[in-house]
């Protein structure tokens, strides 16, 4: 699976980037033998002018045959953000196994 990470208003750290490919790679046992056309994976910060702390955005957009599952969490710490993100993704690719099978 390819996965294309980018960053926006943060600086793309290589743990950040290994972290966010390491947990969405996980999701090829979930997707067995169905093809991923592309994956892009978001990391954010939105905006500079919290009262308390950062607060993070990732955001997943994986192209399977067929439909497109679109996933974004919001977080204050970043590879929490990224944890719920696949999470999600999780659900997502079982509910889609469900409706391609039926």
């Amino acid at each position: 699976m390819n996965i294309q990470v980018k960053t926006e208003n943060l600086e793309l750290t290589d743990k950040i980037k290994n972290y966010a490919e390491e947990k969405i790679h996980a999701l090829t046992k979930y997707l067995g033998d169905i093809a991923v056309i592309d994956c892009k994976v978001k990391v954010a910060m939105t905006s500079n002018h919290h009262q308390k702390g950062d607060i993070y955005e990732c955001k997943t957009v994986l192209s399977l045959p067929k439909e497109t599952l679109v996933v974004m969490k919001v977080e204050k710490d970043i590879f929490k953000a990224i944890d719920k993100v696949k999470a999600h993704l999780v659900r997502g690719i079982e509910k889609y196994k469900e409706t391609i099978s039926a």
